[in-house]
């Protein structure tokens, strides 16, 4: 915040973002009165809650990005390796994105307005399994980010390919099931941004039951995170560093 313009207009226009999609998500609610059985506040809940765990991993590893796109190419990922530190550690530890404070804001303020309007139970278990699944879809958004940014030890520059596969998690702040079948798979078991948001989300909502909706999520993160941190670890083995 010390330059606090531009933390401003950064914090700002990620409302503005969030903003337009829950304009659209108005729109769709003036035309129908649900979509494939789910309500307006449904859909709302799904969009709030997915604003949290891709709000805190854009807070803490948005670095990795940066990672994906000069680190390699230029040679300055050189500097984390002849340090006694763990060159990932090092990589996150070096930037911190409070733009991220827009996502986290406004995940909060449409959960507070959907949740007295559909029937969830608030207790101190389901307050503790709601902040393990914001945590674990925080890990599957790293991880996915972690995973294609790894290719850059090999093409050198992968950011590219990081957006592509990223912008996938669009799809998981709707429900899966308004989805074509092929799409439905994609995001659930190949690049399973659904279980960032969605999945979790319909567990709370009562529609699925505790195995599939946490334990899944759970073991999930825990499965793209060694898959992540397994190509990692082969790509630093495999690093080169850049030519004159």
């Amino acid at each position: 915040m010390e330059y606090k313009v531009d933390f401003l207009f950064g914090l700002v226009g990620f409302f503005l973002i969030q903003a337009s999609g829950i304009a659209f998500i108005n729109l769709v609610f003036k035309n129908i009165p649900s979509l494939n059985g789910w309500s307006y506040y449904d859909i709302l809940f799904i969009y709030g809650f997915s604003q949290l765990p891709r709000g805190l991993d854009h807070l803490i590893m948005d670095n990795i990005w940066i990672f994906a796109r000069d680190m390699v190419i230029q040679g300055t990922f050189d500097r984390y390796l002849v340090r006694p530190i763990n060159p990932f550690f090092q990589v996150i530890s070096e930037r911190f994105q409070p733009d991220a404070f827009g996502e986290i804001i406004v995940g909060l303020i449409i959960l507070a307005i959907s949740i007295p309007k559909i029937n969830i139970t608030i207790s101190i278990f389901n307050i503790i399994i709601f902040i393990i699944l914001i945590i674990a879809g925080s890990v599957i958004y790293t991880s996915i980010k972690l995973f294609f940014a790894s290719f850059a030890f090999w093409i050198k520059n992968s950011i590219n390919l990081v957006f592509m596969v990223y912008n996938i998690s669009t799809f998981a702040k709707y429900p899966i099931s308004i989805y074509p079948k092929a799409i439905s798979v994609l995001v659930q078991f190949i690049v399973p941004f659904a279980f960032t948001a969605f999945i979790p989300a319909e567990y709370i909502l009562g529609k699925v039951n505790f195995l599939y909706g946490v334990l899944g999520t759970v073991l999930c993160a825990a499965i793209a995170w060694i898959l992540a941190y397994g190509l990692w670890t082969k790509g630093i083995k495999s690093y080169e560093s850049s030519g004159s």
